[in-house]
């Protein structure tokens, strides 16, 4: 029988470090997977990937002021047939079910051995979903009680738990300095939470994150 051919991957991540530990790891494996590419943040994605059509795009979901779930959708509204892995050190089901709704054909974490990382990324290639095994029951629980609303204000919007209380206490009016001493989290933990909780609520600024917040019913 003829051997297929490898899976032909672009990784994108905002660390070229990490490009580079990603593309040394998937060496050994050169006759089942090939790095054809790669861009450091999300700015060349679109072109690399247009230059390159690989059968797969690797990427963080977390990138310096941008995000690895805008890049999936960017993405698939270019090309719906385009698979797109996301690759996170954050284990949170709300990024998985983000990255789901995204379009996205996977989420693994990069704490994943490189024989695993291959396996899923052939297992993509061939038309399936790779949800990490650690996160997969514990997403069917929570999207179970997201159905029964027995989850935290903002789950249905795709908030954490961890931004769910910071949008409560925007809400209630306190300021970023005033939520990072009440949460015992530094200034800039706080503003990368609400830059997040403004994307997922489709807003751009606190006044409107409030608004919309008071009007979705996700504060009485």
């Amino acid at each position: 029988m003829a051997t297929a051919p490898p899976v032909r991957i672009v990784l994108v991540d905002d660390h070229e470090m990490v490009i580079e530990g990603l593309r040394a790891m998937l060496t050994a494996f050169e006759n089942r997977v090939t790095v054809v590419g790669h861009a450091v943040g999300a700015d060349r994605v679109a072109s690399v990937v247009a230059d390159l059509d690989p059968d797969i795009v690797l990427c963080d979901v977390r990138m310096q002021g941008s995000s690895g779930l805008d890049v999936c959708r960017q993405l698939r509204e270019r090309d719906p047939g385009r698979k797109v892995v996301m690759l996170s050190v954050y284990d949170d089901e709300q990024y998985l079910f983000q990255a789901l709704r995204m379009g996205a054909s996977g989420y693994l974490l990069k704490s994943i051995s490189s024989e695993e990382l291959v396996r899923q990324l052939e297992f993509v290639n061939s038309g399936e979903t790779a949800i990490d095994p650690g996160m997969a029951a514990r997403a069917v629980d929570t999207a179970a009680r997201i159905q029964r609303d027995e989850f935290w204000p903002g789950a249905r919007q795709g908030l954490t738990q961890r931004e769910s209380e910071i949008l409560a206490l925007v809400v209630n009016g306190l300021s970023n300095r005033a939520i990072a001493a009440k949460l015992v989290i530094g200034d800039e933990t706080v503003k990368t939470h609400l830059s997040s909780i403004y994307r997922k609520l489709g807003v751009s600024d606190r006044t409107t994150a409030v608004a919309t917040a008071l009007r979705e019913g996700i504060y009485q």
